[in-house]
């Protein structure tokens, strides 16, 4: 295990299919990359870059997002996120985010994730069904 520090780098990538399309997800009317599309590529790629680093039975969730999208993106191209870890305090981990669909940047902005304890997060959570 290796320890998370700041200026790790990391990406993930997707192809612009139907399936994560604004129309289909219900963000907006038009057959282009949808804005929660993007965001959900741009933390499973910080969710992926600090995961080798933490302990068994712990994870990250995203707490904090501030996410610009500037530019559409047709079906059929491939979109990439790309992250970099800015600051570590204590179990709080900053993100700058960037998308990119070829060589023109679609989305930036900065992501927060929290280091947890997974079984006492889901205990905690799940306890909310009793109230």
């Amino acid at each position: 295990m290796s320890e998370i520090t700041v200026g790790m780098k990391g990406s993930a990538q997707v192809e612009v299919v139907h399936d994560n399309t604004a129309a289909a997800v219900g963000s907006g009317a038009l057959e282009v990359y949808a804005t929660p599309s993007m965001i959900a590529l741009m933390e499973k790629a910080a969710m992926e870059l600090v995961a080798p680093c933490l302990e068994d039975g712990q994870g990250t969730v995203g707490v904090e997002l501030n996410v610009e999208h500037l530019a559409a993106t047709p079906v059929g191209m491939t979109v990439r996120a790309e992250v970099e870890l800015t600051a570590v305090e204590k179990r709080m981990l900053t993100f700058k985010v960037e998308a990119y669909a070829g060589d023109e940047l679609i989305g930036r902005g900065t992501h927060k994730r929290c280091i947890v304890f997974n079984d006492r997060f889901m205990e905690k959570t799940l306890a909310k069904l009793n109230k």
